[in-house]
């Protein structure tokens, strides 16, 4: 099944409010109305949960020697990191704060070069990016894969997709426009603010159905 389109979406929440469908979601004044609640209410599911959907790796490759300063590039500034993994040598990478690594950092005239086992987060690039340091500062050249979930950018054009529960983004837009215009006949907003917390919560209850730390018994 294809993914729902921002225009597609747009249009579905525009027959909900009883409102002729646009062949563009800039067309009339109400579709772009819609089209910014559309964005608005996929942000806010984006941000609800960590949507195995939105799961990436972002693979940096330390160099030893050398420096122990990188870039998460793609992560931005929202991202909620799930798992961090030397894959070289097949071990876990602690992340701690950054008061931690300054203690560790500054605890010696001569910060060693060693195995990494800690990275701290150092604040954003000038493209949004995260920056990481690791401690200690890597001696061998090894590939560090971050497991992280990096939510969807909002909807720009009309083909733009997502991957979020299509009924949560079509309610959760839906209650918005009609607290917007007010209640004249029809659902009203709290009616679809229900549906779309009830959307919500079964596609959240899907997704931990596939989470196997949620199962009652797990295979040796």
């Amino acid at each position: 099944m294809a993914l729902p389109t921002y225009l597609e979406i747009v249009n579905d929440v525009l027959t909900r409010m009883r409102e002729n469908n646009v062949t563009t979601v800039s067309q009339t004044t109400t579709s772009s109305l819609v089209g910014k609640f559309v964005n608005d209410a996929k942000r806010q599911i984006n941000d609800a949960f960590d949507w195995s959907a939105l799961n990436t790796a972002v693979n940096i490759t330390l160099v030893g020697g050398q420096t122990n300063n990188y870039t998460l590039t793609g992560s931005g500034a929202k991202y909620k990191i799930i798992d961090i993994k030397n894959t070289s040598k097949f071990y876990n990478i602690d992340l701690i704060s950054t008061a931690r690594y300054d203690e560790y950092y500054y605890s010696t005239a001569t910060p060693p070069s060693a195995l990494v086992n800690w990275v701290a987060l150092d604040g954003l690039d000038s493209n949004g990016d995260q920056k990481v340091k690791f401690y200690p500062a890597p001696s061998s050249t090894d590939n560090v894969r971050f497991s992280i979930v990096v939510p969807e950018s909002d909807f720009v054009q009309d083909n733009d997709s997502t991957k979020m529960p299509q009924d949560a983004v079509i309610f959760g837009a839906l209650a918005r426009a009609l607290v917007e215009r007010g209640e004249d006949g029809g659902l009203s907003s709290s009616e679809a603010f229900g549906l779309y917390r009830a959307a919500l919560a079964d596609a959240i209850a899907i997704e931990n159905s596939r989470d196997p730390s949620k199962y009652a018994f797990e295979p040796i």
